[in-house]
């Protein structure tokens, strides 16, 4: 018998968030109650070490239409909404954090959007970041400017993972083989009818953010090797522009030595030494990080294995969530 898939499902990747959860259920059930839909809300908890797990168990008791899938180990917040994404039931998915800096508030507009103006996704655009530091907000809006000039791919300026996507998006996007996902760029890059609302970000509800720097570097990293192959171009002139340099030098030392008025030392040495060889590490450096995705994608390791799911759907023999059609079934 084929079960009755909700009108939404909102999906929320959360990390030790065991302070922000009751606050984030406190503001999103009576949205969610109002829109008179079928709805679900799907949280992924991505390996956490505190109480997040009981707290979520608690108040899945309260409100029936919670659901919780528990990964198995930390894998990342794109994993997480991967996750999210391949389990999700709803005709549109909206993808929410949980700790409230995103107003769930706006999730009626966006769903309203969708709806009147046929539109497959539905992005979150923040116009006021007063909330973030002046560092954030001018490096978001450089990344931003610079993915879209390295691989044409049109991604909202001020545009994170708060997003309403329908059916056929998160078909499209599970359907893709990649497992380092970037959804705030996959999306984009598939090119499909979308619109925008606008909100203000606020501060964090409670607890500490999840996103340190090092986490923002490596979602920057992954970004731009998975989207262009301008870095590998920019490594090719760069290698070219080091030959020429060093064959200038070269020459220059030549025409000296026969007009004699070369000097024994090691300046010319080393400088040459040293910049032929730091254009070349530069060069394997980022050649080595589409090897290592390559390599990682030949490997096929699931970006993420799922332990629990208190809908009871079906788990594969890898710890994936069944595909959709068998859990419908």
């Amino acid at each position: 018998m084929r079960s009755v898939a909700p009108e939404l499902s909102i999906v929320i990747p959360v990390y030790n968030e065991e302070d922000v959860l009751p606050l984030l259920v406190q503001r999103l059930r009576p949205v969610a109650d109002s829109l008179k839909a079928p709805y679900e809300v799907l949280t992924v908890d991505d390996g956490s070490t505190d109480l997040t797990a009981a707290v979520l168990e608690r108040l899945r008791r309260e409100w029936p239409q919670l659901r919780v899938v528990r990964l198995r180990a930390n894998a990342g917040h794109q994993a997480a909404i991967s996750a999210g994404l391949a389990t999700a039931r709803g005709r549109y998915v909206v993808t929410l954090d949980a700790d409230l800096q995103d107003p769930p508030e706006v999730i009626p507009e966006m769903l309203h959007v969708a709806q009147q103006g046929n539109a497959d996704v539905v992005y979150g655009v923040r116009t006021d970041r007063s909330t973030d530091s002046a560092f954030k907000r001018l490096s978001a809006r450089a990344f931003y400017r610079l993915i879209r000039v390295l691989s044409g791919t049109h991604a909202e300026v001020d545009a994170g993972d708060y997003r309403l996507m329908s059916r056929a998006t998160v078909d499209a996007i599970n359907a893709l083989p990649e497992h380092n996902r970037v959804l705030r760029f996959v999306v984009p890059a598939l090119g499909f009818p979308s619109a925008s609302v606008s909100y203000r970000r606020e501060e964090r509800a409670a607890g500490r953010s999840k996103y340190p720097l090092a986490a923002m570097l490596r979602l920057s990293l992954d970004s731009v090797t998975g989207f262009s192959t301008a870095p590998l171009r920019f490594a090719t002139w760069l290698g070219l522009l080091g030959g020429v340099a060093a064959l200038g030098l070269l020459a220059y030392a030549l025409v000296e030595m026969f007009l004699g008025r070369t000097l024994p030392g090691w300046t010319s040495t080393v400088v040459a030494v040293t910049g032929v060889g730091a254009v070349q590490l530069l060069c394997v450096g980022i050649l080595g990080e589409y090897v290592g995705r390559m390599y990682a994608h030949l490997q096929g390791r699931p970006s993420y294995f799922v332990a629990y799911d208190s809908s009871g759907a079906p788990l594969t023999a890898e710890g994936e969530l069944a595909p959709a059609e068998s859990r419908q079934a």
